[in-house]
């Protein structure tokens, strides 16, 4: 009874609102309501973090420091617990998950799967996780837009631009970036920036900024003015900075991807668990800064404190050579990759942003200090280059080169550098995509045919579901079928002209055509003579209902030339594909995602 009810008024609620709000200020008013959430949601998982690490680090629990070890392990551990036995479901990557949403769900997500990895990543972050929370909290807001084009039926059109929103909003909520909101959202779900998206868009990232300037003030993440302006002569220094941001941002996915391939052999999480979080100990103990996000690692080094920045080491009693400072800030360039990867593979919940601005900020303040230390008389500014090396490793490691400009460009509240910043991030980008062709989000996607793009044809055919194009109206015939038996059970029953051949476990083994037995049907002599395994003949080529996307369906049409070709699940035949019918049924998504 209850239910109805509930159903009663939200009718009520949809009738009133098509009545009186248009499709247009709807989506608007949405679009507002997903920033505020997602916006209270990241500042939510930030304090949640903080408190876990104010209370590890009180005199409560005083031990913190000298066994580094032990804190990692925990918090993997009740990250390992929560999941297995509270609520028995395995943490997924946030932001690949909302990709594949987006291009096989219709942008519908499961609240568990949305709403875990935002659960458990405050946990593996306030132990020592070398992780991120930007990632669980776009996943958090997603999931949370995904639930209100649920809840008021919109299409699915429209739940992709609120899920972009959400993207948006938890950008421009925790680095008070409106605009590289904005475009984090264009960039990495691929969404078309037109009008009818930007505005939302828009809405979405001021109202989220909003929530963060209620709750935080005048708060920002990193404190920090251009003082040092752009010199033409620095232009080689940024060339130098943006060719080593390019091979920092490739030797983070190979080692993303090698360390994850590593654990993967490992069966049992309890031993990877162990594995990792003894791993991240050891790191932690000989370098700090890798605990947690690290964002206090950024700020120090962007205030010249490289000493404070890299927290108390074995190697105190040598940091008053530079090259040791050198050194160590470089050990976190190397690490910071390792620790976020290994946190990752041992069972913790996190994101990469975080961690790719921290490894470029060092990495920029290491190229600086190099800079200004070879003794060659060079002089370049250490805080710009720690921006620019953020910006560069954004851009080679996300392959969005237009965040990291607008999102430095919003974090300095000047575009002084804009120049070095197009510089950095434009050379970093082109070298990382040339030799990695997706990146960390969409590997994965991409290798399985489920990435959507801004290639309009690329992004339909993923859009496209291979079931709807699969016809099973086909009579299955056996090889030892006499021709009169074909004529009888199979060719006067249907109106197709094609036939599979199946053994007696449904494993297809040839087809049948009608026009190659036309000239001899009505030979009543040849009835009991021919048998279906004398006249079949074999499949051009066959297409696997588990492996075989849209894209890869369309390329075996023109590469045989079929008008039909039979479809295979589990080993079994299951039916057929037409030319016209995937033709037709692509037309159709086509114009659906382009109203």
């Amino acid at each position: 009874m209850t239910a109805i009810k509930k159903k009663t008024f939200l009718y009520k609620v949809l009738k009133w609102r098509y009545r009186h709000i248009s499709d247009k200020n709807f989506i608007l008013i949405l679009s507002i309501i997903v920033g505020l959430t997602t916006g209270l949601i990241s500042l939510i998982l930030k304090n949640i973090t903080h408190l876990i690490q104010v209370i590890l680090e009180s005199d409560i629990i005083s031990w913190q420091t000298s066994f580094y070890f032990i804190i990692p392990i925990l918090g993997l551990l009740i990250i390992y617990i929560v999941s297995k036995y509270v609520i028995k479901k395995e943490v997924k990557s946030s932001i690949p998950l909302i990709l594949y949403s987006l291009s096989k769900k219709n942008g519908i997500i499961k609240p568990i799967h949305g709403y875990l990895p935002s659960i458990l990543a405050p946990i593996t972050v306030g132990f020592g996780g070398s992780v991120g929370l930007l990632g669980p909290a776009v996943g958090a807001g997603a999931t949370l837009s995904s639930d209100i084009g649920n809840l008021f039926k919109i299409n699915a059109k429209t739940r992709f631009l609120l899920i972009g929103c959400a993207a948006a909003g938890a950008i421009s909520a925790v680095f008070k970036s409106p605009l590289a909101g904005l475009v984090f959202a264009v960039e990495v779900f691929s969404l078309d920036l037109t009008l009818a998206s930007l505005l939302p868009l828009l809405f979405a990232s001021v109202s989220a900024i909003i929530t963060s300037y209620f709750f935080l003030g005048n708060e920002v993440l990193f404190s920090f003015e251009v003082t040092e302006k752009f010199d033409i002569y620095d232009t080689p220094f940024f060339c130098i900075l943006a060719i080593s941001t390019a091979f920092a941002s490739i030797y983070f996915t190979k080692m993303y991807f090698g360390i994850s391939g590593f654990f993967n052999r490992f069966p049992k999480k309890i031993h990877r668990l162990l594995l990792g979080g003894i791993a991240i100990g050891v790191m932690l103990y000989f370098i700090p800064p890798l605990y947690g996000e690290g964002l206090s690692f950024i700020n120090d080094l962007l205030s010249g404190d490289h000493l404070r920045a890299i927290g108390k080491t074995p190697f105190d009693t040598i940091t008053d050579n530079i090259w040791v400072i050198i050194a160590l800030i470089g050990g976190i360039t190397i690490f910071k990759a390792i620790a976020m990867t290994t946190t990752f593979a041992a069972g913790g919940s996190g994101g990469i942003i975080i961690p790719t601005m921290v490894m470029g900020s060092a990495l920029g303040n290491v190229v600086s200090k190099v800079i200004n230390n070879i003794g060659l008389g060079f002089h370049v500014s250490e805080a710009n280059f720690t921006l620019l090396g953020m910006a560069g490793l954004i851009a080679g490691v996300l392959h969005a080169p237009l965040t990291s400009i607008f999102l430095i460009a919003e974090i300095t509240t000047s575009y002084e550098l804009l120049v070095p910043l197009m510089i950095t991030t434009a050379i970093s980008f082109s070298i990382s995509k040339n030799k990695i062709e997706h990146n960390i989000y969409t590997h994965e996607l991409a290798k399985q045919g489920h990435l959507l793009t801004h290639d309009k044809d690329q992004t339909v055919m993923t859009l496209m579901n291979l079931e709807d194009c699969v016809e099973t109206n086909f009579i299955a015939v056996k090889p030892e079928y006499t021709l009169k038996k074909l004529l009888s059970e199979a060719v006067s029953k249907s109106n197709r002209n094609l036939f599979p051949v199946t053994d007696e476990f449904d494993h297809l083994i040839g087809l049948v055509s009608l026009n190659d037995i036309r000239d001899i049907m009505f030979d009543i002599s040849l009835y009991h003579k021919l048998t279906v395994d004398t006249l079949m003949t074999q499949a051009p080529t066959i297409i696997s209902y588990e492996d075989d996307n849209v894209k890869k369906v369309m390329k075996k049409f023109q590469d045989t030339g079929a008008w039909n070709l039979p479809v295979i699940k589990e080993g079994k035949y299951y039916g057929f594909i037409s030319k016209s019918k995937l033709l037709t049924a692509y037309r159709r998504k086509l114009i659906n995602f382009t109203r």
